[in-house]
C-alpha cells in the first residue's frame, strides 16, 4: 500500500482530520523521522498550519473547562462533577483531537454544536496517517476499522447511512436496522448492507470488497464514465456477495464486471491481520520486547544468550503473531532459533 498522501489538497474537514491524526501521534512521542515528516506536512500549505493552529487553540480551550465545576442546582450533572480521569491510551486521543478538530469550525464559523445538529449538517470525517489504525464507534454503534493511510467520511440520515472511503481500506462491523440500509461507497462501487461484516479496499488500480460475515450488494456507477455509460444499455445487475467470497473491481475499466472469488478463512485472516491491537516497538531493547510478547501468548520467548537482550527492536506486530516475530529475527542470519518443546522457542546468537 502506497504511503498516506499528507498534501491531498482535500476539504476543510478532511486537513482537521489529518492533522488531528497527527497531533495524536506527537502525544505519544514522535520519532526524528517523523518530526521531519509532521513539519514537511504543517509547511507544504498554509491551511496545513492552520488546522494545526486552530485544533491547538481549541484543545486548550477545552482543557480550560477541566477544573469547572458549576453551582449544583437541583439535579447536578455527575458527569461534570466527576473527577479526572487518567491519560487516555493513543487511539482514544486521537478521538479527543477530532473533538478538538470539529471544536475548531464551529468555533472558526462562529457557531455551536446544539443537541439536534441541522439536517443537512457535514460529515464526519476520520484519517489515519502512515503505520496507524483506528477503531471507530459510530452514532448507529456500528464500527469502522481504518488501516493505514486510509480516510472515510461519515454521513447519516434518518433515512440511511452513508459512508464514502475515501482512500485505503477499512472494515465495517455494520449493526442491524433493516429500515436504514448501510452503504458504502468506494470510487465508482457502492456497497449495501443491512447488518454484517466486510472489508472495503481502494487502490490507483482496483477495488476489492471482502465479505466475512452476512451478504452484501454491489452496484457500479458507471455514469461517473461517460464514455461507459454510452455504450451501457441500461444498468447493471447488482452483484450480490455472501461470506467467504471476495469482489475485485478493476478501476480502469469500470464498466467490467466484477470477479468473484470464494476465500479460504485462511486468506481472510490474511487480508485482514492489521486489524486490532498491535504492539510496536521503537529501537526497544530485546529483553523487554520478548517480555511483551510472553505477557500475550502461552508459547514462551527465551533469550539463550544474554548479549541479546540489549539488542534494538522497532517495527509493529500483532500480539499473537509470534511466528512471525520469530522468523522476522531469523531472517537477519545473525540469531538462531531453537524449539525444546511446543511451548518453548530459544533465542540465541549465531556462532
Amino acid at each position: 500500500m502506497k504511503p498516506f498522501d499528507k498534501n491531498f489538497p482535500g476539504h476543510d474537514e478532511a486537513i482537521e482530520a489529518i492533522a488531528a491524526a497527527w497531533l495524536a501521534e506527537r502525544d505519544d512521542g514522535l520519532t526524528p523521522e517523523k518530526e521531519t515528516e509532521f513539519l514537511h506536512w504543517r509547511l507544504g500549505n498554509p491551511r496545513h498550519e492552520a488546522a494545526v493552529a486552530r485544533l491547538e487553540e481549541a484543545w486548550n480551550a477545552l482543557l480550560g473547562l477541566e477544573n469547572f465545576r458549576p453551582e449544583a442546582q437541583g439535579h447536578p450533572d455527575r458527569d461534570l462533577l466527576a473527577p479526572a480521569r487518567r491519560r487516555k491510551p493513543a487511539f482514544a486521543r486521537i478521538i479527543a483531537w477530532s473533538a478538538a478538530a470539529a471544536a475548531a469550525l464551529a468555533l472558526a464559523g462562529g457557531i455551536w454544536w446544539h443537541s439536534q445538529p441541522p439536517r443537512n449538517a457535514p460529515s464526519e470525517v476520520y484519517a489515519t496517517t502512515a503505520d496507524s489504525y483506528q477503531r471507530v464507534t459510530l452514532a448507529d454503534g456500528s464500527v469502522a476499522e481504518l488501516n493505514a493511510s486510509s480516510e472515510i467520511q461519515v454521513n447519516y440520515t434518518p433515512a440511511e447511512r452513508r459512508v464514502r472511503l475515501m482512500r485505503g481500506e477499512a472494515n465495517f462491523t455494520v449493526a442491524k436496522n433493516k429500515e436504514r440500509p448501510f452503504w458504502v461507497q468506494a470510487g465508482s462501487v457502492k456497497v449495501r448492507a443491512v447488518g454484517t461484516a466486510f472489508d472495503v479496499r481502494i487502490t490507483d488500480r482496483e477495488i476489492d470488497v471482502l465479505v466475512t460475515e452476512g451478504k452484501v450488494t454491489l452496484a457500479k456507477n458507471i455514469t461517473a464514465n461517460p464514455a461507459a455509460s454510452a455504450m451501457a444499455d441500461s444498468a447493471p445487475e447488482p452483484t450480490k456477495l455472501a461470506a467467504g467470497q471476495r469482489a475485485i473491481m478493476d478501476t480502469s475499466h469500470p464498466e467490467s464486471a466484477p470477479v468473484i472469488e470464494n476465500v479460504s478463512p485462511t486468506i481472510i485472516s490474511d487480508a485482514l491481520a492489521w486489524q486490532g491491537i498491535r504492539l510496536v516497538f521503537v529501537a526497544t531493547p530485546l529483553s523487554e520486547v520478548v517480555s511483551e510478547f510472553n505477557r500475550h501468548n502461552p508459547v514462551q520467548i527465551e533469550l539463550g544468550d544474554s548479549s541479546l537482550g540489549a539488542l534494538p527492536i522497532s517495527g509493529s506486530f500483532r500480539p499473537e503473531n509470534i511466528e512471525g516475530f520469530v522468523r522476522l529475527l531469523a531472517q537477519g542470519g545473525d540469531i538462531s532459533v531453537d524449539r525444546p518443546s511446543a511451548s518453548r522457542i530459544i533465542l540465541r546468537q549465531m556462532r
